[in-house]
């Protein structure tokens, strides 16, 4: 496989790109040079926010959408890449979904549609991404500090996650040669619509005060870590990185 000749000539193709985490990480590595196709699950209007927020600062970006658990939906994605950029380098994998319920309470089929986006969706869009990434690339799968934490009411969810740690694991061993890193960040509480949605502000409260660093992580807290995987950490491989100011 053919390496790019420049950074400028990099392309990441960034899952849930449209808000959160997906969003910052989908700039960030604009701002480091990538041109970045943003994915969106149904808002096309934010993950076109982000586009313009890319473009106004001299980036290069593009909106695609799509489910990432269905396997046609995202191998056009990643044909989109190709055609629009002329490769992939990079993968993050923000996508997922969080429903929370205690185990004794959750109905099945909400536990089938976790699994469904956040397994099966990491699987798909892994086994894509490694047919197609650039030698020298990187995938960044995401996955949670609650599978440490253990916090009651994350049973299906914390589930779903330790199934993407071993996906990430395994296919770091089985690209062996390739030159291609693949590797899990695991953020704590982060403060975004997905984690703060639906929680009393007390409760935020309390969550924040918690870490030692006596607050809530930053979507930009995490994108560092997306940088360095995507970047310099070429001896970094096959590891889940713990991103949480200490909170596990």
């Amino acid at each position: 496989m053919n390496q790019p000749t420049d950074q400028a000539a990099r392309v990441a193709v960034v899952t849930g790109g449209s808000g959160g985490i997906g969003r910052a990480a989908a700039e960030r590595l604009a701002r480091d040079g990538f041109a970045v196709l943003v994915h969106y699950a149904g808002n096309r209007a934010r993950a076109e926010e982000t586009v313009a927020a890319i473009e106004a600062a001299g980036g290069r970006a593009l909106a695609a959408g799509g489910d990432v658990a269905d396997e046609t939906a995202m191998t056009e994605l990643f044909d989109t890449a190709e055609r629009e950029f002329g490769g992939l380098d990079v993968l993050v994998h923000t996508a997922g979904i969080m429903p929370l319920a205690p185990l004794t309470e959750l109905d099945l089929d909400t536990f089938d549609r976790i699994q469904r986006t956040n397994v099966r969706g990491t699987f798909v869009v892994d086994q894509l991404a490694a047919r197609r990434i650039r030698d020298g690339g990187a995938i960044i799968n995401f996955s949670t500090s609650v599978t440490r934490l253990q916090i009651p009411g994350y049973s299906a969810y914390a589930a779903s996650k330790g199934a993407v740690e071993a996906i990430t694991l395994i296919l770091a061993r089985e690209l062996r040669g390739r030159d291609i890193t693949v590797n899990a960040v695991a953020p704590g509480p982060t403060a975004t619509p997905l984690f703060l949605d639906g929680k009393p502000q007390a409760l935020v409260d309390q969550i924040a005060d918690a870490n030692p660093m006596q607050r809530l992580g930053t979507p930009e807290d995490i994108t560092e870590a997306v940088a360095f995987l995507a970047g310099p950490a070429r001896w970094v491989n096959g590891q889940v990185l713990y991103v949480n100011g200490g909170a596990a």
